[in-house]
């Protein structure tokens, strides 16, 4: 099928949810995207800071292709070694001690929020404990990761929402000081907002918040579902502040692109929330997924990716302030390492991405108004040169 063919089948039977790009891609390879004609596009979306390793990475490839012929499910009723291996090799990537898999980072979320009502539940045997979510944030469209995340755009046509969510604002410990009380069970935050524009913790803000559940018991969960797996230039962005999360939750590029999230619980949390029969699910951690999240690891320690984020980001850095000093249409750079956020000023940013569409380039926005650069960390300075010609002709 050609591309119009693509889309209007699309469109005739597929659910109109998304306002889809015209263009149909058929294949990829490394920091590229071919559509059904053969057109080549410079992938900096990465299918929304998923593909960490690029397109196609043969190792990767061959292990999926591999499991599948051997094991792709067997349910939870039974262990498998995928499963001994991957949540091992996780837990040990992120310093945490206990790993639930499921199948997309909302549901990490809802299982993060059901961990943290269970474990204060257990302390007085109310329902009454509330959660601290940001304004501004994102973290899912499920009905409960839809009532912490701060948007009233999402929000709106789907309430009632579940109960007990108080927001503060980002980066303001003052404003999540003044929310907390005797009902608080835990405070929910992106330790880079990802939908929102882009913002990274300021380091005292999350180390407020860190002591700030110390004093009072809160548990502390920290969504790294786009900034986390080495895209801040740390295996996860919060590794960078001095702090350690009670709840973690974790998707997109630890599966590169089979459905797989997690979340992660330290021992302390773990011991005292879900026991058998709170939470389930028929496929997370099923073996193939399980064997991504595990070549996954390897391939990141094999081939160095934190370290080669760490030591090209900078240069991607320096090559953004140079185009937001040079194009009167950019107004400012934000982010940490392969997450970072261009302010578009006096023209809509949808008409930046689409114009960036037409000359072979794939970026996304975040926000209203910025665009989002979230490519695979496998981005060479090659690749980032040709980015900015690019942009310099939209």
């Amino acid at each position: 099928m050609n591309t119009q063919q693509i889309r209007q089948k699309t469109e005739q039977y597929v659910l109109h949810t998304y306002n889809r790009f015209p263009v149909a891609f058929t294949r990829g390879k490394g920091m590229y995207l071919y559509d059904a004609e053969g057109n080549e596009y410079l992938d900096f979306a990465a299918g929304i800071a998923v593909h960490a390793l690029g397109h196609a990475h043969p190792v990767f490839t061959n292990a999926i292709q591999e499991q599948a012929g051997l094991l792709i499910h067997t349910s939870n009723l039974y262990y498998h070694d995928r499963l001994a291996e991957a949540s091992e090799k996780l837990a040990k990537a992120a310093g945490m001690d206990k790993v639930f898999f499921t199948n997309s980072g909302t549901e990490a979320i809802e299982g993060a929020i059901k961990a943290a009502r269970k474990y204060a539940w257990l302390k007085d045997h109310k329902n009454d404990h509330e959660i601290i979510a940001m304004h501004n944030s994102f973290h899912g469209r499920s009905l409960g990761a839809l009532s912490v995340t701060g948007n009233e755009h999402y929000q709106e046509p789907f309430r009632p929402l579940i109960g007990g969510i108080r927001f503060a604002s980002f980066n303001d410990l003052e404003s999540v000081q003044e929310q907390v009380n005797e009902k608080t069970c835990a405070i929910i935050l992106e330790t880079i907002q990802g939908e929102g524009g882009i913002y990274p913790a300021e380091p005292a803000f999350l180390q407020g918040i860190r002591q700030l559940c110390d004093e009072n018991d809160i548990l502390l969960i920290l969504d790294e579902i786009q900034c986390g797996m080495g895209r801040s230039g740390h295996m996860f962005a919060f590794q960078e502040y001095g702090v350690e999360p009670d709840i973690l939750t974790v998707a997109k590029a630890i599966g590169c692109g089979i459905p797989v999230g997690a979340f992660l619980l330290n021992e302390k949390t773990a011991a005292q929330s879900l026991v058998p029969g709170d939470h389930g699910t028929t496929y997370g951690g099923n073996p193939l997924a399980c064997r991504a999240v595990s070549t996954v690891l390897d391939i990141f320690e094999k081939e160095k990716i934190v370290e080669h984020v760490a030591q090209t980001a900078p240069y991607l850095e320096k090559k953004l302030d140079a185009l937001v000093r040079e194009l009167p249409w950019l107004g400012a750079r934000r982010g940490k390492g392969f997450m970072q956020g261009l302010v578009v000023t006096g023209r809509p940013v949808g008409e930046v991405v689409q114009a960036a569409l037409g000359k072979g380039l794939l970026i996304i926005s975040a926000g209203s108004d910025v665009l989002r650069l979230v490519p695979p960390l496998i981005i060479t300075e090659k690749e980032i040169d040709r980015l900015c010609d690019i942009l310099r002709t939209l």
